[in-house]
């Protein structure tokens, strides 16, 4: 009988988005309710640094050593973004990554997540493109420990926002230490659900997203699967649209989304929708993932200085507690 033995993780951003939220309360908050990992944003490493008013290799030493002590283990530090075609000159950029490769392995770090480009101005040059991104996984593989680069399809990438147009880079990339981060709301966000229509839903968002699912199953190696990140989407009521008051001109619908209505899976409640059920069950239980999977939920909830981290890490195992006997029909636990 298939069983689910996956360690679970959450990012430092779903256990609270005020700055009274400090990486010592969220490391608790996460320990307490069991969680395994913890993703951490490299913004947060600063933010410690400017209060210890030590450096930030100072601060990230000392943030291992906080997980060391609540046993997490630093899953990724995140999100290294617009990278890849950036109009600023790649000697700059290489020295950037170079910092956080050193941080990343300072913190035990297993991967650098680098979501898809989404800035409108960046080269779609794929010769490009992935030229940039051999010189980053080469930069995070030439010393040991290897650190290994995990690629986001975001749902408002200009280039890669699929799991089949990022299996194509990846491909391309050719690097052991390059992969994939699937993520529950950009995939369904992407094929299924929408934030324009009061419905939520693509025209034949159910059969879409199907086929994708049945493709995935048969055609992406396990090997290049880094780790899964689970998060819903609220259905908005009224949908977003130039009068909505969370529009911002130029900003993606998806993107806007994201920042405001990204309740922790099967959050009903909360106006949780997207098939969170059927993706997982593909992605982890019939594919046979093994490997990490970490809470990616944030809401506008999380910015008040009254919201604390451990009501977020309650709400993140609750939700795994709700999917357990819907993707898998046995008992698990943490």
């Amino acid at each position: 009988m298939k069983s689910i033995s996956n360690k679970l993780a959450i990012a430092t951003p779903s256990l609270g988005l005020h700055k009274s939220h400090t990486l010592d309360r969220k490391i608790i908050a996460a320990a307490e309710q069991g969680f395994q990992g913890i993703e951490i944003v490299f913004g947060e490493i600063e933010t410690h640094s400017q209060n210890q008013h030590i450096s930030i290799h100072a601060a990230a030493k000392e943030v291992r050593q906080m997980c060391d002590d609540h046993r997490l283990q630093v899953v990724s530090l995140c999100p290294f973004e617009n990278f890849e075609g950036n109009r600023s000159p790649i000697e700059e950029r290489l020295k950037k990554a170079s910092l956080w490769v050193d941080i990343a392995r300072t913190l035990g770090a297993l991967f650098i997540q680098v979501p898809s480009q989404f800035d409108l101005s960046a080269s779609r040059s794929e010769q490009i493109i992935v030229r940039e991104l051999q010189q980053l996984a080469d930069l995070a593989s030439i010393t040991s420990p290897v650190v290994k680069i995990a690629y986001e399809p975001m749902s408002w990438g200009i280039c890669y926002p699929t799991w089949e147009t990022a299996l194509r880079l990846t491909n391309l990339v050719d690097r052991q230490n390059f992969g994939i981060c699937l993520d529950t709301f950009h995939i369904g966000t992407r094929l299924w659900g929408s934030p324009l229509v009061s419905s939520g839903k693509y025209l034949n968002a159910d059969a879409h997203l199907a086929d994708s699912l049945r493709r995935f199953l048969a055609e992406f190696p396990l090997e290049k699967l880094f780790f899964v990140q689970l998060s819903d989407a609220e259905l908005l009521d009224p949908p977003l649209s130039t009068s909505h008051p969370w529009y911002l001109e130029g900003e993606a619908a998806e993107f806007t989304w994201s920042k405001h209505a990204r309740p922790f899976p099967l959050e009903a409640d909360k106006g949780g929708y997207l098939p969170i059920v059927e993706i997982l069950k593909a992605w982890v239980v019939d594919k046979g993932f093994t490997g990490w999977i970490s809470f990616e939920s944030f809401d506008r909830r999380m910015t008040e200085e009254s919201y604390d981290p451990k009501v977020a890490a309650v709400r993140a195992r609750r939700s795994w507690e709700k999917i357990l006997p819907l993707v898998l029909p046995v008992k698990a636990t943490l």
